[in-house]
């Protein structure tokens, strides 16, 4: 099995984790967790600053002395709707209670400003289509750069069955803005039906990192470096969850020369 590959857990509550040290790099860290209603998890902030993603389901959020009741609406990743979000800053004590069955997912990277903890409404998300034909995917934004964080990007991005996405293939591993910033990368993989799978590759100009991976539900891809395309097989639908975060907090990213012909198509 690929070392870039985290495999979900079948059972239990929680799905999947990455930290710095699993990963071997310096600033991303995520988790998943399955909760059902009644059921709660409590974590510290520590040194880092987390961004909570209520996937699926209605959990309520006390972070610090904020709470917010109720937050989530989705059923699926797949429906047509964003999600709801909390910022959370450094030295938080955080709480997650499930008011119904939940999925959230907890983004994380380190920070030094202690900004408030905040809720991310659905409302101010952008959403955007990118690509054409059989690249077409559909991207929410729920922390891009335009908002305030240490050093968190999170974004989510549902390709459609037999499409492409994060294609051509780009890569951000390289401190040369504006051409490309460096980020670490995870990407959390959703497939529906749930049986299904997608490919996914990661590797760089010089193949030190050259691995194709088939993903299933729940499960993570890691990108410290390198290129990164997804293609979902037809008669299922991709569903990813982004988390980026490195020395600075800005997207900027290289496509690979050799396919960089299909942005004219």
């Amino acid at each position: 099995m690929s070392p870039l590959l985290v495999k979900a857990g079948k059972a239990g509550g929680k799905i999947v984790e990455v930290t710095p040290a699993s990963a071997g790099w310096t600033h991303v860290g995520f988790a998943a967790h399955r909760l059902q209603a009644g059921e709660h998890i409590s974590l510290e902030t520590g040194h880092r600053e987390l961004c909570l993603v209520v996937l699926t389901g209605t959990v309520t959020v006390q972070a610090g002395d904020h709470v917010w009741e109720g937050i989530g609406k989705r059923a699926s990743v797949f429906e047509d709707v964003s999600p709801y979000a909390v910022y959370v800053p450094l030295e938080t004590t955080v709480r997650i209670t499930a008011v119904s069955a939940a999925e959230v997912a907890l983004c994380s990277a380190p920070a030094t400003t202690h900004r408030p903890a905040r809720l991310i409404e659905p409302s101010s998300m952008t959403r955007s289509v990118r690509g054409q034909g059989a690249n077409t995917r559909y991207v929410c934004d729920i922390l891009p750069q335009t908002e305030a964080a240490d050093g968190l990007l999170v974004v989510e991005v549902v390709t459609p069955s037999g499409h492409s996405s994060s294609y051509p293939p780009h890569k951000h591993d390289s401190d040369n803005i504006p051409t490309e910033s460096s980020l670490e990368e995870t990407y959390y993989h959703r497939l529906h039906p749930e049986q299904g799978f997608a490919y996914q590759r990661v590797y760089t100009d010089d193949r030190s990192i050259d691995e194709a991976m088939a993903v299933e539900n729940h499960d993570v891809v890691m990108v410290p470096r390198g290129y990164h395309p997804v293609t979902v097989p037809y008669g299922y639908d991709g569903y990813y969850l982004n988390v980026m975060a490195g020395p600075k907090r800005v997207w900027h990213f290289k496509n690979d020369p050799a396919h960089d012909w299909l942005m004219t198509k």
